[in-house]
């Protein structure tokens, strides 16, 4: 069991809460399915502690208060989603950044991870918005797509990097999986583009505009698949995205 020794909330979100824990920082889960998720995202920071990648340290698991959690190191400094806001002239250099970060994690194997086409082919499915046939025929384009082998990080956008444009570090881990990079890359664009539609396509920009046609190859997908996710507000936009991308 975590002792008791949680400090103020540093940050929410739809799944879990960060909280002051000394040095270091306690992450909580909210649902039931809290161990798993706990154990899953610890594991997963001991890999990438191995590999080197720039991401918090993992020091313990446990339960506090009927709740499962993980301590780890804390980051400092502020996120690139607030930085962009607030200089938005700054924007261009922070996505350089972002991108770089974001190819740097793709040189890694993902071998042992999630399948990250297994992981959309679930979504797909639970998407209530879409009708069996759009379904269907979306599951099965799906399966002609690489499987890749590379570590993605499955919820990369500039709200989970934070730090400086001179040293940076990636948070949330919870959904990081073996895939294609393009797909990953894809499923930013699509995140970045609720908040600002330009900002998702300099985002494409940055991580080479050579990849565009690869990358948007599996936006039908990561669209349908980010419906499950219970974002209504964004509901309209995916389906246009799944409607004017997805192929014959």
């Amino acid at each position: 069991m975590i002792s008791s020794e949680r400090g103020s909330l540093l940050g929410a979100g739809k799944e879990a809460e960060v909280y002051e824990y000394g040095e270091l920082v306690l992450k909580l889960w909210k649902v039931d399915a809290s161990k798993a998720a706990a154990f899953r995202e610890a594991a997963t920071l001991a890999i990438l502690e191995n590999l080197e990648v720039n991401a918090p340290r993992v020091r313990s698991v446990g339960e506090f208060e009927g709740r499962w959690g993980l301590v780890m190191t804390r980051v400092e400094g502020r996120t690139f989603g607030d930085a962009i806001a607030q200089k938005p002239l700054q924007a261009l250099a922070h996505l350089n950044v972002l991108a770089a970060t974001h190819r740097k994690i793709h040189e890694h194997s993902g071998v042992g991870l999630p399948a990250l086409k297994s992981r959309l082919h679930r979504d797909i499915e639970r998407a209530v918005q879409l009708n069996e046939a759009q379904r269907q025929h979306l599951l099965f384009r799906l399966h002609r797509l690489p499987d890749g082998d590379r570590l993605c990080h499955g919820d990369f956008h500039p709200w989970n990097v934070l730090g400086s444009l001179e040293r940076v570090t990636v948070i949330d881990w919870l959904d990081a999986c073996c895939g294609d990079p393009f797909a990953d890359v894809c499923r930013s664009y699509v995140l970045i583009h609720s908040y600002d539609n330009g900002l998702a396509a300099a985002y494409l920009d940055a991580y080479g505009d050579e990849n565009r046609a690869a990358i948007l190859g599996w936006l039908p997908y990561v669209a349908a698949a980010r419906l499950s996710e219970g974002v209504s507000d964004e509901a309209d936009n995916l389906m246009k995205m799944i409607s004017r991308n997805s192929p014959d």
